[in-house]
């Protein structure tokens, strides 16, 4: 075992954990750590993403009020269908042009239009994807993830955007939940509740998704019909009941505030674990064209949404 590497990684955690450490710090120094020095807890580390994000989110929902959180979900319903089909026919017109190979470019496309890692993951075997093209699509969907969380808030400062408005902008601009609720976590309080609530609502169209492509690869006899089951995102009740208790039983409001400081640090934390998780080796696996086509239509859904919600055509009221 890489003893320093272990050791830098305990720290780094520790680091994370701080109150006064950023998100984005967290996710860069976990990365750093792992791309100079190596992970020797590669399987550990990625356990442990997968465990703590949902946690997180569901503690966050101890701060939030549940009729807010219910007219933002219900107010971006709308425009929430139209983007992700926007994107995704954006991204597979891109795809086509680039001669990026058909799933991989597909995987990229649902990995920008809903949530990153989550929906790859939760399509992938709907696809029957290979191996490299669930990599590539990843490791693409990461870099990109990684590098909003670090420039988003600067952008949103710059360009003058107020909390609700940085929050749509980032739930609907950043690929992953973990990274959208961070930069929400540094522009303010609002911007975290806004933010956390469209992208959580947005992760809902994973599973009419994933059945719409398994519907359609079945009828292009591909595969058979008997395609694997979604992976039902329960961490999203588990955000609306802790919202619900908070909001309609007012004694709950303190503990609950003392529950969503601790999933805030939680957060962090697995920003950390996530940026650990990065290797050469995906590093490596991205190929030129499914990351230009990544980045590309990365870049205009960003401008696109930040166009949209700096003009006002789309708010979270």
């Amino acid at each position: 075992m890489n003893y320093a590497a272990a050791l830098l990684l305990l720290l780094g955690a520790g680091f994370a954990l701080a109150p006064s450490t950023p998100a984005a710090a967290a996710l860069v120094s976990g990365a750093l750590i792992a791309l100079i020095m190596g992970n020797p807890w590669q399987s550990l580390t990625r356990t442990w993403t997968h465990r703590l994000l949902p946690l997180a989110v569901v503690g966050l929902g101890a701060d939030m009020n549940l009729r807010a959180v219910a007219k933002a979900g219900l107010h971006g319903l709308g425009y929430t269908a139209i983007s992700i089909v926007l994107v995704l026919a954006l991204g597979w017109w891109l795809a086509r042009l680039m001669k990026v190979e058909r799933d991989a470019g597909l995987l990229i496309s649902v990995g920008t239009a809903i949530c990153g890692g989550s929906a790859i993951a939760a399509v992938a075997p709907v696809l029957r994807a290979k191996e490299h093209e669930i990599s590539v699509a990843l490791a693409t969907v990461f870099l990109l993830n990684a590098v909003a969380l670090v420039i988003f808030p600067p952008i949103g400062h710059a360009v003058g955007l107020g909390q609700e408005a940085f929050g749509l902008w980032s739930a609907l601009a950043i690929h992953d939940t973990s990274s959208v609720v961070g930069a929400g976590l540094a522009y303010g309080p609002r911007a975290l509740e806004v933010a956390t609530t469209v992208k959580l609502a947005r992760a809902l169209w994973i599973v009419p998704l994933t059945l719409g492509i398994g519907w359609m690869v079945a009828r292009r006899g591909e595969v058979s019909a008997d395609v694997t089951p979604v992976k039902k995102p329960w961490f999203i009740a588990g955000f609306l009941a802790m919202a619900a208790l908070v909001t309609f039983v007012p004694v709950l409001r303190a503990p609950g505030h003392l529950i969503a400081v601790v999933a805030r640090r939680m957060l962090v934390l697995t920003l950390f674990l996530i940026g650990a998780g990065l290797n050469r080796e995906a590093l490596r696996s991205v190929g030129v064209r499914p990351f230009m086509q990544g980045l590309v239509l990365w870049l205009l859904v960003g401008s696109i949404g930040l166009g949209a919600v700096k003009l006002g055509l789309l708010t979270s009221k």
